[in-house]
């Protein structure tokens, strides 16, 4: 496969060409950075190991060269931080048996260019082989300028592909900001427990991050506990773990909606749910 950045990568876990790990992708996660895709798509990923009639793929946007970074890795440079992540990217797609885990090794700085289409076109090289029927990706509301950069970028990937190309469902999911503020409603709410042990070395792999100062394991797994306890306050638990996303399939359905408006209604029909409440409870119609 031809991409424009001369390092980018297709690692393909069992071996084969990479057109064909592609090729029989049904799920796929696009994230920014190396351990994103573990965190967002976390409900892909468990579900083509439950099923391996399914396969799952991960293609990362950038690089991995700004991380911060402390303990044994403080000294590191960014070329070798580079080379660190890029291998527990390549540990995780072996873990956690993925057809394959593409990097496409772009500095964050380029994925945030509204003007630099070079990441839209590699994503349209992938898109071009693999017809997942579910795409994972960050929300729209994340606060993390990369991780929105990239979410955009893939919606006007996919706006360029026929309709019949397109994936069934495209979801915005949890990463740099959690998603227990959209009205329960318009929550997709995946079930991400009874694995907990494979989150928990997929999610450990990133030694460069955990051992760098921020402990992403415990705390993506200590959210989507509190997510499971959180959702609902007059019943009884019926997940361990829930990871939140937010449904973008519409965006992808019809390119006329605008993304922001799209994003940004939730927030208004929020403002309106705490408005009520409040309202109710001081006796005001």
């Amino acid at each position: 496969m031809k991409f424009l950045r001369s390092n980018a990568e297709v690692f393909v876990p069992s071996g084969g060409r990479p057109e064909d790990a592609l090729a029989r992708t049904t799920h796929i996660g696009v994230g920014a950075h190396q351990d994103d895709v573990e965190i967002l798509a976390m409900h892909g990923i468990l579900e083509c190991r439950r099923d391996t009639s399914k396969r799952f793929a991960a293609v990362v946007c950038t690089d991995g060269a700004g991380s911060p970074r402390s303990g044994i890795y403080a000294n590191y440079t960014n070329d070798q931080m580079q080379e660190v992540r890029w291998q527990e990217q390549r540990q995780a797609a072996m873990l956690g048996s993925y057809s394959a885990a593409v990097q496409l090794k772009y500095p964050s700085s380029a994925v945030k260019d509204p003007g630099n289409t070079d990441v839209i076109s590699d994503l349209k090289t992938i898109f071009q082989t693999a017809r997942p029927s579910v795409v994972y990706t960050h929300n729209l509301a994340d606060k993390h300028d990369t991780h929105v950069a990239v979410a955009v970028k893939l919606i006007q990937t996919l706006r360029q592909l026929p309709p019949e190309r397109r994936p069934d469902r495209l979801y915005g999911c949890e990463v740099w900001r959690g998603l227990d503020w959209l009205p329960d409603a318009e929550k997709v709410v995946f079930n991400v427990g009874g694995s907990e042990h494979l989150s928990a070395g997929l999610l450990g792999v990133y030694d460069s991050q955990i051992a760098g100062g921020k402990r992403y394991d415990l705390a993506t797994l200590g959210r989507w506990r509190a997510n499971a306890t959180y959702l609902e306050s007059h019943g009884v638990d019926t997940a361990e773990l829930a990871l939140f996303a937010a449904d973008l399939t519409p965006l992808i359905r019809d390119d006329r909606l605008d993304i922001v408006e799209f994003a940004t209604a939730p927030v208004e029909r929020l403002k309106k749910d705490v408005a009520a409440r409040l309202g109710k409870a001081l006796g005001k119609p």
